[in-house]
């Protein structure tokens, strides 16, 4: 034969054979990939998407993905088939609020890696918000309390905000109180000690913000308490009087004397307050007293300028 001849069916046959051959039994080479958009962009997350074509051998592929082209984080490696084309996705967590992240999508297999190009997105931003506390919570009478909180979202550091109060019965609507102030670089704000005559709702709101409110904190006002027995040691059966005053003056307020049993405040007699001063309610009542322990005045108080409270606990001893 010509060997001309020879060389052109020797050609041919190796063209047929290819044609015949799988793809996995030809050549492969380094995979070939398509960075894609980014889906679902929230404050804190997203999904990366991209395409990847192994070309002939088992491949594995990752997004590489930061704050700068630098990138400084990967999702975990995938692996995916010899053949065809796939489009691949990875959700990322843990991002930070209207931040601008940079990613890209690469794949390696046994021929080499592929780069795709660079592309960015940027998370939304964090609505703003307000926590809100007052310690301590409720306020003896006359005792003062410190309100605080923090500005959360995204701006959070050095804006105004402003404390408003609605004072028992809560009819005359919030006002503001006192002088605006303005949130450190992590949202945090202080109002600091305040005295606090009567059950108060307070909130905060930001004046450039109005929309932007705190939820509302009640600061109760518990009455003060003062407790007389003249002897804490009686023969049983025998009474002893309870007497002392209720501060501010809330006459008429039922008043129980308590005594500890099983682990329970028991009321062992009643009376109610009488008008003393402006400032002040009195109160007076003779218990027999059968066997000793722990003894307490319970005001129970309900006019909604003050909430109740408790005197100190009086130890007496029978003989």
């Amino acid at each position: 034969m010509h060997f001309k001849n020879l060389r052109a069916v020797l050609a041919a046959g190796a063209f047929a054979l290819a044609l015949t051959l799988p793809a996995a039994a030809q050549a492969a080479t380094a995979p070939a990939v398509v960075t894609g958009g980014a889906a679902n962009v929230v404050q804190q997350a997203a999904r990366l998407t991209g395409t990847v074509n192994p070309n002939g051998d088992a491949t594995t592929y990752q997004f590489q993905y930061g704050t700068t082209s630098a990138y400084g984080a990967v999702t975990p490696e995938q692996t995916i088939g010899a053949t065809g084309r796939k489009t691949v996705t990875a959700d990322i967590s843990g991002l930070a609020p209207a931040t601008t992240y940079h990613y890209r999508l690469i794949a390696r297999n046994g021929t080499g890696l592929t780069k795709g190009r660079d592309r960015s997105f940027k998370t939304k931003a964090q609505p703003l918000g307000v926590t809100f506390a007052a310690t301590p919570n409720p306020v003896p009478f006359g005792g003062t309390t410190g309100l605080a909180g923090q500005l959360t979202g995204t701006g959070n550091g050095g804006r105004e905000v402003v404390l408003q109060g609605n004072p028992f019965p809560y009819t005359q609507g919030f006002k503001n109180l006192g002088n605006k102030l303005v949130t450190d670089a992590a949202g945090n704000f202080s109002f600091g000690l305040m005295a606090i005559p009567l059950n108060t709702q307070y909130r905060v709101a930001l004046p450039d913000k109005p929309s932007v409110i705190s939820p509302i904190v009640v600061v109760s006002v518990s009455v003060r308490i003062s407790t007389h027995v003249g002897t804490k040691t009686v023969h049983r059966g025998h009474r002893l009087t309870f007497q002392g005053s209720v501060r501010p003056a809330v006459d008429g307020t039922p008043i129980a004397i308590q005594k500890r049993r099983n682990g329970k405040w028991i009321t062992v007699a009643g009376t109610v307050t009488r008008h003393n001063s402006t400032a002040s309610s009195t109160y007076s009542k003779h218990v027999t007293i059968r066997t000793g322990g722990k003894y307490r005045v319970y005001a129970g108080v309900a006019n909604g300028s003050f909430v109740p409270n408790t005197g100190t606990e009086v130890t007496i001893h029978t003989k």
